[in-house]
């Protein structure tokens, strides 16, 4: 063989990455769904055994969905990167433990298809399927999606009883109107979550701190998971566990989370003096609701989140503050603002990520770029 056949058998021309992390998409999801086990645990201790049939329930039909779809499109089977089981299992996270199982199936069954799908499968999706499929479930469903049961260890909430007395000297409402307290089944009692305590108070000029007794007892039970709420997006201690995971296996960088947070409280800060009617300390903010589940496990989504450092920062910043104002202007109806917020910022992606991206080698700053610096 000549030194030219040689070299034309040793050379490869492509274009870059020429060396491999060794990372894959499966390995990845490996390493969320490690991440999302403490929340999954959790949920069984707080919501019983019913949570597991709400995760089966989902995982078992964005799995589904997901070998249909590719059957239909003619495309290879892409069950075994796993991205379509944490689908399901986020998706089943953010569901309250009472929803039916059907509507459930049919929230996962819209991420897979619509949100993931229909843009051509992982890696194209501009809006993370999880929250597509909440939203979806939000909107279609919106009594079961907010029937809050109590979680086996809280009971009756001594708090919900507290924020109930406090509700009904406004004029007109009642426990029918609050949904605290209002029996809907032979055994089960839907009350509302704390973020949903303090909303209400303020459609009738009752103060959120007046509306919701926050103290160090509830402070502890928001951080450990024993309040009303998604089944796994109460226990911050479980989605800090999976959250310290992702940082150590280098999944996730601490960007998006700690600038969602950031905004959260600095937005909170700022608000409390000047409007004290809606005042609530700085914690609860950050420990109430899916806020912390959302900044870990959605936002940090890799295919619908900015590769840039900065576009992160951003990107995280946006969620923080979409989240606050959906959650506290009265008059609002979603005591919670974290899937709309995230969704909104997923939609403004591709242009963080062109804001913010970096400059090629050894080229200085574009021509747009110096007419901006004047």
């Amino acid at each position: 063989m000549s030194v030219l056949e040689e070299s034309d058998t040793l050379l490869v021309t492509s274009t870059s990455p020429h060396i491999h992390c060794g990372s894959s998409v499966r390995n990845i999801m490996l390493d969320v769904l490690i991440a999302i086990t403490p929340c999954a645990v959790a949920s069984v201790m707080f919501f019983g055994v019913r949570s597991l049939l709400l995760m089966a329930a989902c995982i078992g039909a964005a799995v589904g969905t997901e070998w249909v779809c590719r059957k239909m499109m003619g495309r290879a089977n892409s069950l075994g990167d796993l991205s379509a089981v944490v689908t399901g299992l986020l998706l089943a996270l953010t569901l309250p433990v009472g929803l039916p199982l059907w509507h459930a199936v049919i929230g996962a069954v819209f991420a897979i298809a619509v949100a993931k799908q229909v843009f051509g499968g992982i890696g194209y999706n501009p809006f993370n399927p999880a929250l597509v499929g909440r939203a979806f479930l939000l909107i279609s469903f919106t009594a079961s999606m907010t029937t809050w049961t109590p979680s086996q260890w809280l009971g009756k909430s001594v708090d919900n009883e507290f924020a109930k007395s406090k509700l009904e000297k406004a004029e007109g409402v009642t426990s029918a109107s609050t949904g605290y307290g209002a029996v809907v089944s032979a055994d089960a009692t839907t009350t509302a979550t704390p973020l949903g305590v303090t909303k209400e108070g303020t459609k009738f000029n009752v103060k959120a701190s007046e509306s919701f007794d926050y103290n160090n007892a509830v402070r502890w039970k928001l951080f450990l998971g024993d309040v009303n709420g998604s089944i796994g997006e109460t226990s911050a201690l479980a989605i800090l566990i999976g959250f310290a995971w992702l940082l150590l296996r280098k999944v996730v960088s601490w960007h998006i989370p700690v600038s969602y947070m950031g905004a959260m409280a600095v937005f909170t800060l700022l608000m409390n003096p000047v409007f004290p009617e809606l005042a609530m300390p700085v914690d609860f903010h950050l420990l109430a609701g899916g806020a912390l589940f959302g900044a870990v496990f959605m936002a940090t989504d890799m295919v619908t989140s900015p590769v840039t450092v900065w576009g992160q920062v951003v990107f995280g910043a946006g969620c923080g503050i979409l989240t606050m104002i959906i959650r506290v202007v009265p008059g609002g109806s979603y005591p919670e603002g974290v899937t709309f917020a995230i969704l909104i910022m997923d939609a403004l992606t591709p242009l963080i990520n062109r804001a913010t991206r970096y400059n090629r080698f050894g080229v200085g700053r574009s021509v747009l770029a110096k007419k901006v610096a004047g």
